[in-house]
């Protein structure tokens, strides 16, 4: 791309994220000036974000000022355990404004030991416009956005679905050989559009398991859950899943009063899939943060344990100084040995990530109450109802 349309990217993006700023600023309530005496109530920490500590070498992805495509920012990353290594490929936004997937490992999952100078994967768009759906979702003009990757017990494939931005806000899904995955040989299969053309939809998981033989896409959670069931992954020309998606649905507790959607794909465990969730407070509307619960080994649609409070919440500078501040955005979680890390991103400018013993951080989830199951109203005779 020619360096007087790099220029002019760059500088329609810092007007553009100035006016967001100015906008954001604008809606913060102004502070009255008046003191009433009394001292702040201190919060008392949830004993859950107590036990998932994160990691004094955060941020463990940060832009690099090396590579053009990744200076901007490094986010949100896809995240998988193969041959007892964490791989990593996470969002990455440049000189251009595009969004693109970089790849990154660790052999602790803390440490980051390669880093490729080039990125792995791009969703073709046909130029870098500015798009409001694209910049409102991470700062990008287009292209591949927050991937979660798993690898369904007894495939052979590492699967990646993403937000792709060419127009619109849509779910795709594409995937490679694990083989060729280790071998960094990035063949991806053709991507497929799995969410309805012209309609908005993010975050959707697939499960790393098949349930009653069957593969598992979980689409929703407004705030009931909502999962896709298939006998294959092959998407045919014009084949969608329907999802609906109602972010003030909320849930039952404040700081969840607007669920944004699913984390990372769900992990089997002893006490039910463990899936971690995005959620804001209609109180503290400028923050995102992070929810655990529980769900059903044989129906994932039901939840059994949710966290009473945040799991995780941007409290740390690199979590609230970045494009887009007071940001945590888990969308990788897994097991290595006992211990449970959780990868996320911060400010949607860097990677962080949290640790806990996985055994601990279950024990302190099931003891809460269980979620009472309401029952569902059928609606019949009525077109358009699912």
């Amino acid at each position: 791309m020619p360096k007087e349309s790099v220029k002019k990217i760059t500088k329609k993006r810092k007007t553009a994220s100035k006016a967001a700023s100015k906008t954001i600023q604008s809606r913060k309530k102004p502070d009255s000036g008046k003191k009433t005496g009394k001292k702040p109530r201190e919060r008392k920490k949830p004993s859950l974000s107590k036990l998932l500590v994160k990691a004094e070498e955060n941020p463990i992805i940060s832009p690099s000022t090396h590579n053009g495509w990744e200076t901007w920012q490094t986010f949100n990353p896809g995240v998988i355990l193969l041959d007892d290594k964490v791989h990593f490929l996470y969002r990455a936004i440049g000189e251009d404004a595009v969004s693109r997937l970089g790849y990154a490992s660790s052999t602790d999952g803390l440490t980051i030991d390669e880093r490729h100078p080039r990125p792995v994967y791009e969703h073709q768009i046909s130029a870098p416009v500015f798009n409001p759906y694209s910049f409102a979702s991470g700062g990008s003009f287009g292209g591949s956005e927050d991937p979660r990757l798993v690898k369904v017990d007894g495939d052979d494939r590492v699967y990646m679905t993403y937000t792709a931005c060419d127009g619109g806000l849509g779910v795709a899904l594409t995937s490679l050989p694990e083989k060729s995955f280790l071998q960094k040989k990035w063949k991806w299969k053709k991507p497929v559009l799995i969410s309805p053309p012209g309609e908005v939809h993010k975050n959707w998981v697939i499960f790393p398991e098949k349930i009653h033989g069957r593969y598992a896409i979980l689409h929703s959670i407004s705030p009931d859950i909502s999962i896709d069931y298939r006998d294959d992954l092959d998407f045919k020309n014009g084949e969608y899943i329907k999802s609906f998606y109602n972010p003030r649905g909320g849930g039952k507790m404040g700081w969840e009063s607007w669920i944004r959607g699913a984390g990372a794909p769900p992990i089997k465990t002893r006490d039910g899939w463990l899936l971690f969730y995005h959620a804001m407070d209609k109180d503290d509307p400028w923050k995102y943060k992070v929810g655990a619960m529980l769900l059903d080994l044989d129906d994932p649609t039901k939840i059994l344990y949710r966290s009473r409070e945040p799991i995780l919440e941007p409290e740390e500078k690199y979590e609230n100084n970045g494009f887009k501040s007071g940001v945590v955005y888990v969308s990788g979680a897994i097991v290595k040995g006992s211990d449970l890390f959780v990868y996320y991103g911060a400010a949607d400018s860097y990677v962080g990530v949290a640790r806990t013993k996985l055994n601990d951080f279950l024990n302190e989830l099931t003891k809460g109450e269980k979620v009472k199951l309401e029952p569902v109203k059928i609606v019949k005779n009525k077109k358009n109802v699912r």
